[in-house]
């Protein structure tokens, strides 16, 4: 198993990724997580773990543009959690929530794929193939419906 990448941040609010010896911006930390890399991002002074407040702001970006996906009230009845008796059984009824919603979204992923294949359009393929080879017996049938027994025989 890999160790998880080490991203220092500076007081001038850059941030270095030490596996590439290289300063990255906030986004291509985005692109770590949506690669599923796990890292941890750290102030390089005092080496305090800075990762939630990175992610917290992505998270915010990602809300101001586009789609959001927290309301206004939810949002308020989260700040309204903190400090209460039940903040840390909502923060485990979320994780085991999202845990199994992202489950439920494999499974009908798989079967997706089970369905289509790798290529959805080899799956159109065939589905097209199939209702040219329906249509032909069809026709078929239709050409030699009303014909007499013996006529349809195709020996004669």
């Amino acid at each position: 198993m890999s160790q998880e990448r080490i991203i220092k941040k500076y007081p001038n609010r850059r941030l270095y990724d030490t596996e590439e010896s290289r300063y990255i911006t906030l986004a291509e930390v985005k692109d770590l997580v949506m690669s599923g890399i796990d890292f941890q991002v750290v102030d390089s002074q005092t080496e305090q773990d800075l990762t939630r407040s990175i992610l917290l702001q992505i998270i915010m970006e990602q809300e101001a543009g586009g789609q959001p996906i927290f309301t206004s009230p939810m949002l308020a009845r989260f700040i309204r959690f903190y400090g209460d008796a039940a903040q840390s059984t909502l923060s485990t009824f979320l994780e085991q929530g999202l845990d199994f919603f992202l489950k439920q979204q494999r499974m009908v992923n798989d079967q997706a794929l089970g369905m289509w294949g790798t290529n959805p359009m080899d799956f159109w393929m065939k589905l097209g193939q199939q209702n040219m080879n329906y249509w032909a017996q069809m026709e078929e049938f239709y050409k030699t419906a009303g014909k007499p027994e013996q006529d349809k025989d195709p020996k004669k």
